[in-house]
C-alpha cells in the first residue's frame, strides 16, 4: 500500500515566511546593531531679548538694533585696562570699515549698574566713538542681559577695602550680532581692529 505524501506548502506561502523573516532580522539588525542616527548640535545660543536703558536714560531693547550688525561688549567704566582696551578695539574696527561702518553700531553694556548711571555711561562712551551706545538697568536687567550672551560677572573686594571699592570680575569678548538679533562670531581680547573688521566684511 502506498503512503501518502504530505502536501507541499505553496509558493504563496513560502514567499509570505520568506517576507516576514527578512523583516524580523531587519528589525533585529536596527534594534540591537545599527549605529544611533546622528544628531545636530546647534551649540548654545548666544544673545535674546534684552531691557536695559540707555545713557540718555531711554529704556532699550534688542528690537532697536534690529537692521544693524552690533558688536557688544560687557564691562564696566571703572574697569582699568582690559574693557578701555576692548572698546577702543571696537571703535577702530568700525572706523576701518568705512562708510560700511555705519552698518555696525557698537554696545557697552555695563555689569556695574551700581555705580554705572546713564550719566556715567555717557560721559564714559563718548571717549571712544560717537556712536557707542552704553547701556544699564536694575541689577537684575543687567544679569537677564549677561545671561542671554552667556556673560559671567562677580562683585570682588579687596581686603579691607570699603565696601564701595571693588573691581568686577567678568567674561571679556566681543561678540557680533547680525541685523536679525542672530549671533555671527566672537573675538577674544586679543583680537585687533584689523581682523575684526576682516571678519565683519564677510558678512556684509
Amino acid at each position: 500500500m502506498r503512503k501518502r505524501r504530505g502536501r507541499r506548502p505553496s509558493r504563496l506561502a513560502a514567499i509570505v515566511a520568506g517576507v516576514a523573516i527578512a523583516v524580523v532580522v531587519v528589525l533585529a539588525w536596527r534594534h540591537y546593531l545599527a549605529p544611533p542616527a546622528a544628531t545636530v548640535s546647534r551649540g548654545p545660543t548666544i544673545g535674546g531679548p534684552i531691557s536695559l536703558v540707555d545713557q540718555d536714560g531711554k529704556p532699550v531693547t534688542g528690537a532697536d538694533f534690529r537692521g544693524h550688525f552690533v558688536l557688544v561688549y560687557f564691562g564696566y567704566t571703572f574697569c582699568p585696562d582690559v574693557c578701555p582696551t576692548s572698546l577702543s578695539t571696537m571703535a577702530d574696527a568700525i572706523d576701518l570699515l568705512g562708510e560700511d561702518g555705519k552698518k555696525v553700531i557698537p554696545v557697552f553694556i555695563t555689569v556695574d549698574p551700581e555705580r554705572d548711571t546713564p550719566e556715567q555711561l555717557k560721559m564714559y562712551v563718548s571717549h571712544f566713538h560717537p556712536r557707542m551706545v552704553g547701556l544699564t538697568g536694575t541689577l537684575e536687567q543687567v544679569k537677564a542681559a549677561a545671561k542671554a550672551y552667556r556673560v559671567y560677572f562677580a562683585k570682588v573686594h579687596e581686603d579691607g577695602a570699603d565696601a564701595d571699592d571693588y573691581v568686577m570680575d567678568h567674561t571679556s569678548i566681543i561678540y557680533l550680532m547680525g541685523p536679525d538679533g542672530t549671533f555671527r562670531a566672537h573675538f577674544s581680547y586679543d583680537a585687533g581692529p584689523e581682523a575684526i573688521a576682516k571678519r565683519i566684511r564677510e558678512f556684509l
